[in-house]
């Protein structure tokens, strides 16, 4: 131990194996390798030794091609490596990882080995990503010394490990392993056993309910993945993400945070996922999951023509869009605003009471259409207010997507004027029925709400958070830093929409939420 209590690699970690050579594996070998340690690889036979010790050589080879690495730096990694299908080969290692298939059965036979081969004072990590680390841990004589080491994929590449603790892990272990990750140039998010732990438990809870958006026939696989990308700013839609990811696997996960984690709807697996993985389509690695690969455009509706004239009453920030975009705008300063009898469109604020859209009612001319700039207020109940529902619709402007709400009494012409304004605007427009949050806002305030829910259960900090989102997820930015960006206050009022809409129990805002916006302070302090 170091004289400040922490274990450091040059106190005991020099020599580490891995068990388990497939994609994961093998990228956790060559992170070992590349840092300078020399690494004992273990698989379950000849066959499968081999095809791990391909996966390590094209690895190097492709980083030695894009100028990564040069080829003698290959050539001492591969040298670092000594390949085995005997557990014996671990006997002199101070800590060894596990990357075995993602089942108990087969987890608890290698730690029960490793158990007895390992010499007493060596670690045993387990790279599981959803799996139960204390329920392994108990399989062994050492639970004072096991420990979740979570990489990502692809693990040369990726910067993020979690270090997970269980009831039983001695501090000065995770201590340890949290330090070995600094060595290995990698950011360490350090938590305690929960299924899922930080980045998976966020993300499939995101994802199951982008499935089950499609599942209910809410909106469309092109047009829901167009809305977060283009919405959101995330780097692909949801239902791509799981193709690449494989149905397979998400499912799998699901099932244990759904069976491990109190059985909330965020978790219990669409029935869609598991057709999907029934019929064989499982992503893109056998060339359909939710999308055919190779990928087709989607198909994008036919341009609509923008409203000659339009209005904009308590939206200035619409109105400064819209004028950007080069579309004429009447800033209107009341809803009795004579101007307003002249116009094709009017496009209302958020909050706008129902009186409101009594006095729009009276002052519009026949045939012209109100939109609703909003992704939580009750559009059915205001149209009626307007004394002529067929020309009401909602219209959220959200990044580069326009939302496009249609209620039960709402005319294919009041959408197609809808279209016409997000086409003056340049921006992708979806069609979907109302309700509350729509698609972008009720995707993504959950998943803000499930981080919260993180943060005040003292979980993980809220860097930890961020980190695990950024660096695990290639988010372009954690949620907690996006939360606080949006506003508490913004973000509460879309969970309670939402909860208050659906009912249901995982939805409810955290408590904590509240309690920053009444303290008018920011998550992170």
């Amino acid at each position: 131990m170091s004289r400040t209590g922490r274990s450091t690699v040059a106190d005991g970690i020099g020599a580490v194996g891995v068990v388990g050579l497939g994609t994961m594996g093998a990228g956790i070998v060559e992170v070992f390798a590349r840092n300078g340690l020399p690494v004992t690889a273990l698989e379950i036979d000849q066959a499968a030794l081999d095809r791990g010790r391909a996966t390590l050589v094209k690895s190097t080879d492709r980083a030695v091609a894009k100028g990564r690495l040069t080829a003698e730096q290959a050539a001492e990694i591969h040298d670092r490596v000594t390949f085995t299908t005997s557990y014996e080969g671990m006997g002199g290692v101070d800590l060894v990882v596990e990357a075995a298939p993602e089942r108990m059965a087969v987890k608890r036979a290698v730690f029960t080995e490793l158990d007895r081969v390992c010499p007493p004072h060596a670690i045993l990590a387990t790279n599981t990503s959803s799996l139960s680390v204390t329920e392994i841990a108990h399989h062994t004589g050492r639970p004072e010394r096991v420990v979740g080491m979570h990489f990502f994929n692809p693990a040369p590449v990726m910067k993020l490990v979690e270090v997970i603790s269980t009831v039983r892990t001695d501090p000065a272990v995770a201590a340890a392993v949290t330090d070995l990750c600094g060595t290995l140039r990698k950011t360490p998010v350090t938590a305690a056993d929960r299924p899922g732990f930080v980045a998976n438990y966020l993300l499939l809870g995101y994802l199951n309910q982008a499935a089950w958006l499609v599942q209910d026939g809410y909106v469309g696989r092109d047009d829901l993945d167009e809305a977060m990308r283009l919405g959101a700013g995330l780097p692909m839609g949801p239902l791509t993400l799981m193709d690449l990811i494989g149905i397979d696997t998400i499912v799998e996960i699901l099932d244990v945070i759904h069976a491990y984690g109190g059985g909330s709807r965020r978790h219990a697996c669409a029935p869609i996922l598991r057709q999907l993985a029934a019929a064989g389509r499982l992503g893109r690695k056998t060339g359909h999951g939710f999308h055919p690969y190779p990928t087709t455009a989607p198909l994008v509706a036919e341009a609509a023509p923008a409203p000659e004239s339009v209005a904009v009453l308590d939206d200035p920030a619409a109105a400064d869009a819209l004028s950007a975009a080069g579309v004429r705008v009447h800033r209107a300063t009341a809803a009795d605003d004579p101007a307003l009898s002249t116009v094709d469109l009017v496009l209302v604020g958020h909050g706008a009471p129902a009186e409101t859209y009594r006095t729009l009612g009276a002052v519009v001319r026949a045939g012209t259409v109100i939109a609703v700039d909003s992704s939580t207020d009750p559009v059915t109940a205001l149209a009626t207010a307007t004394g002529h529902p067929d020309t009401v619709a909602g219209l959220h402007l959200v990044g580069d997507l326009v939302e496009i709400a249609r209620t039960v009494l709402t005319a294919d012409a009041t959408v197609t004027a809808a279209r016409g304004l997000a086409g003056a605007l340049g921006r992708r427009a979806i069609v979907v029925a109302e309700r509350a949050g729509l698609v972008v806002d009720a995707l993504l305030v959950p998943y803000l709400n499930d981080a919260v829910g993180l943060l005040a259960a003292k979980y993980a900090d809220a860097d930890g958070i961020d980190h695990a989102m950024t660096l695990g997820c290639g988010y372009p930015e954690g949620p907690i830093a996006l939360a606080d960006r949006l506003g508490g206050a913004t973000v509460l009022e879309i969970a309670r929409a939402l909860w208050a809409e659906s009912g249901e129990a995982s939805l409810a805002p955290v408590p904590l939420l509240s309690q920053v916006v009444a303290a008018g302070v920011a998550l992170r302090r």
